[in-house]
């Protein structure tokens, strides 16, 4: 099972496709994870982020930590469309991350092909009910 949001330690030290999603969480590699998600090439870790208005740099530390491994990070922000705010994006742009915004079942479907393609993505997923 899943640690609780917050832990220090990824729930795999690695990254690994979506299985599945809905229903509040996340399905990836055999186990189960309630709430948002931070796919990285470090690993999957949870994510405290419930609402794409509290997607900031303080909650996205852990992307900025590791932009020498990222080119894209894919914004799953749930059900409803976001633009990334201006400081946001000059952020990214700092550290040579594109970052794109998309409704959370989007970015899944991208971020697993990107994956396969062994590419250089991330994903910040809010959890959709």
């Amino acid at each position: 099972m899943a640690r609780p949001a917050g832990a220090d330690a990824p729930h795999l030290p690695r990254q690994a496709p979506i299985e599945a999603y809905g229903r509040g969480g996340f399905r990836f590699a055999g186990m189960s994870h309630r709430g948002s998600l931070l796919c990285l090439p470090s690993g999957i870790w949870a994510w405290t982020v419930s609402e794409p208005q509290k997607i900031d740099a303080d909650s996205l530390s852990r992307v900025f930590q590791e932009a020498d491994d990222i080119g894209l990070l894919l914004l799953g922000t749930g059900d409803a469309p976001w633009d990334i705010p201006p400081a946001l994006r000059a952020r990214f742009g700092e550290t040579g991350i594109q970052a794109e915004a998309m409704r959370t079942a989007h970015a899944i479907n991208t971020y697993n092909i990107l994956v396969e393609e062994r590419r250089r993505v991330a994903a910040a997923l809010i959890a959709v009910p």
